[in-house]
């Protein structure tokens, strides 16, 4: 008791030690409660950053450097789907007919290769000819090589337009190779 005595005799002789004691406990819990917020809201922006990267590797997020889906609307396997070799190319085919249609052109022609030795261990490949802007060219190929199924672009020819052309705004042949992979069901 004669502690209880002592502390109580130094705050009544001196008051602004028990308002500085008062303060520095203030302080201390002030202290506290904003290292917990920080910690809090640190937390919280790595949840959001995590969330934003599982999103994009699930292909959830549009993609607003493009204005493109990573996905394309194609999620799902990343081998082109088909009962045969033929219905394969089909969707190969489609797929980057809607690529080509998305960036405002359209396949002026296109050949699928399902004979070659390549198709024998799945690789499905496709030519096709088409007109694209030139301000749309690095959509369409970002929109090929980031979707789903997976595609591999095996070439790309790009030929300027004719000057008379260039004047009125042409647009850019291209020719793309493109092959994906094609597994036969089991």
């Amino acid at each position: 008791m004669t502690s209880d005595n002592a502390i109580n005799r130094l705050f009544t002789r001196h008051p602004s030690v028990a308002s500085l004691l008062y303060l520095a406990l203030v302080a201390g819990l002030l202290l506290a409660s904003r290292s917990a917020l920080t910690d809090l809201y640190q937390q919280r922006q790595e949840v959001v950053a995590a969330r934003f990267i599982m999103d994009q590797l699930n292909g959830r997020k549009q993609n607003r450097g493009t204005g493109l889906n990573a996905n394309a609307g194609h999620a799902g396997s990343p081998f082109l789907e088909g009962q045969t070799v033929t219905i394969a190319g089909a969707a190969l085919l489609q797929r980057v007919a809607d690529a080509v249609t998305r960036v405002g052109s359209s396949v002026l022609s296109s050949q699928v290769d399902v004979d070659s030795p390549k198709s024998k261990q799945g690789q499905v490949s496709l030519i096709v000819s088409c007109e694209v802007a030139e301000s749309e060219l690095q959509k369409l190929l970002y929109d090929l090589e980031a979707g789903m199924p997976y595609l591999f672009l095996d070439q790309v020819v790009v030929q300027a337009p004719d000057r008379a052309d260039r004047a009125e705004g042409g647009r850019l042949r291209v020719l793309l190779g493109v092959s994906g992979q094609w597994q036969p069901p089991k």
